[in-house]
């Protein structure tokens, strides 16, 4: 070949590549810059308690996996999720807290038909909606979420495609989710046959049935294992996307009833708990339920180990932030959870649905070797509406002043001085949590140490504020509203700034017509 032939040549491949990166929306230099920028994994588990984790105080379920991966990072002690399922995924992705989301509840469309002819999903986010990987997308990452989803059913606005991310695969729908061997999952807005028969995931024992007989339990199972199947889409994604810099959700429904784990899973706690049959849970019977339980977590824990063995296997761990979470407190014995026995709450008061401590204190732990300080610790207050202001900081994407739904305004702050260690820290002025639909309307601030909760709001939106001091009674103990009328009404003040919600039920001041 000449050098004017070679030159011609480069001059060819050179354009070439400049229109291949023009048609996919990525400049060269856009191109250089993504090229530096970290990995995300966000991984949250599914009403996993702050107690449930080696690392967080459990001693009877064994998470070595999850337990290096804060001895390798920063543990948080008192970072926030919603109190319930959807509220805490909407506020993951747009950044806003429950005074102002758009989803402030689990509200599902077309009532709880669990056939597969009546999936319709939860309240979808509108279109338009301004999501962090929606803007993570748009400055070179890939975006995946593989797991629940939860914010939107089949051919709605909600569907993850239409929020932001290139790719999902998993559950569209909560209800669905409550089987561990559905019939099929959502590969984008297709479905993918898993090959299981079709059984409700809301069913009694067989009438005359014997409890005691293991073998009476093997309808409520079935050939594939969802979370197996999306925890191998995990590992096939991270392989497959070793050259651009991607931010990857993988939000398994381990530990949400249904109790249902794989026999693998099952027998490594063979013995371990004095267990009884429970034949009727509302959810599915279950055998072996401390047992089928702990299996759920330390099989969630593998699949964590699983992701950092493969990213490093393709070189990628020490450019990845990890995060480990949950989407709030574990349940108070629904569908035979035994979160008492195993204290998986921790100490806080409170279960999945409350706004005490239990419902919504839940475990954060960040891992980015290299940038993140091994074996740290931070009591700082942290919410799951930050992440959204976080990971565009990390990945150096802009969040617009304006947009086409309007002004992009969120309550979050970024940590990311936190987890680098540069920079100065925000703190934030307040929290606030509110929940409709249990113990008939409640609501809380968080100021400072201090603590508000107003329960029976729909009955009485103006009615008593119970006020604790987090610092001297984190277990929500005292009420010592009466000794600081003053910081109670620094809290009504906070709880009076709520926007109204588009849905009348989530507003407390509306009445059910009738």
């Amino acid at each position: 070949m000449t050098q004017m032939t070679k030159k011609g040549f480069s001059k060819t491949c050179l354009l070439l590549a400049t229109i291949l990166l023009a048609l996919t929306g990525i400049t060269p230099g856009l191109q250089a810059q993504v090229a530096r920028r970290p990995n995300i994994i966000f991984i949250m588990a599914d009403d996993l308690g702050y107690g449930s984790l080696g690392c967080y105080g459990q001693t009877k379920i064994k998470t070595p996996n999850i337990d290096r991966l804060a001895a390798s990072g920063l543990k948080f002690t008192q970072y926030y999720a919603d109190p319930i399922c959807s509220p805490s995924r909407c506020g993951l992705l747009t950044g806003k807290d429950m005074a102002h989301a758009y989803i402030r509840d689990n509200y599902e469309i077309g009532g709880f038909d669990f056939t597969d002819a009546g999936e319709r999903g939860q309240m979808p986010l509108p279109d338009n909606t301004v999501t962090f990987p929606g803007l993570l997308r748009q400055g070179g990452y890939t975006t995946a979420l593989i797991g629940k989803w939860g914010l939107g059913g089949p051919n709605t606005s909600g569907v993850p495609t239409r929020q932001g991310f290139n790719y999902f695969f998993g559950y569209l729908g909560q209800r669905q989710a409550h089987n561990y061997y559905p019939t099929h999952l959502w590969r984008n807005d297709q479905k993918v046959m898993l090959g299981n028969t079709y059984f409700s995931p809301h069913q009694s024992f067989a009438k005359g049935a014997d409890p005691n007989d293991i073998k009476n339990y093997a309808r409520y199972s079935g050939r594939v294992y969802s979370c197996d199947t999306m925890a191998a889409d995990v590992l096939r994604f991270i392989r497959e996307h070793t050259s651009r810099p991607f931010f990857l959700e993988f939000s398994p429904t381990i530990p949400h009833v249904a109790l249902q784990v794989t026999q693998k899973a099952l027998e490594r706690y063979e013995g371990q708990f004095d267990d009884q049959p429970m034949p009727n849970t509302g959810y599915l019977p279950s055998f072996r339920p401390r047992q089928t339980y702990a299996a759920m977590i330390s099989l969630l824990d593998d699949y964590v180990g699983q992701i950092v063995a493969t990213l490093k296997e393709q070189g990628l761990l020490d450019n990845t932030l990890i995060i480990f979470t949950s989407d709030n407190g574990a349940p108070d014995g629904e569908g035979g959870t035994p979160a008492r026995y195993f204290e998986a709450n921790g100490p806080w008061r409170g279960y999945k649905g409350d706004v005490f401590e239990g419902g919504i204190r839940v475990p954060l732990i960040a891992c980015w070797p290299g940038v993140i300080q091994a074996g740290s610790q931070t009591d700082h207050p942290t919410t799951i509406w930050d992440m959204f202001a976080t990971f565009c900081d990390l990945s150096g994407t802009k969040i617009p002043e304006n947009s086409f739904a309007g002004r992009v305004e969120t309550q979050g702050i970024s940590i990311a001085p936190l987890l680098t260690g540069k920079g100065q820290q925000s703190t934030h002025a307040y929290l606030y949590w509110e929940l409709a639909s249990r113990h008939n309307g409640e609501q809380a601030v968080r100021l400072g140490d201090w603590k508000g909760i107003r329960l029976n709001a729909k009955e009485d939106p103006s009615g008593p504020v119970l006020l604790y001091n987090l610092k001297t009674d984190p277990a929500e103990k005292i009420d010592q509203a009466a000794a600081h009328p003053d910081i109670v009404q620094k809290i009504e003040q906070l709880m009076k700034k709520r926007t109204l919600s588009h849905l009348n039920e989530w507003n407390f001041e509306y009445k059910t017509p009738g």
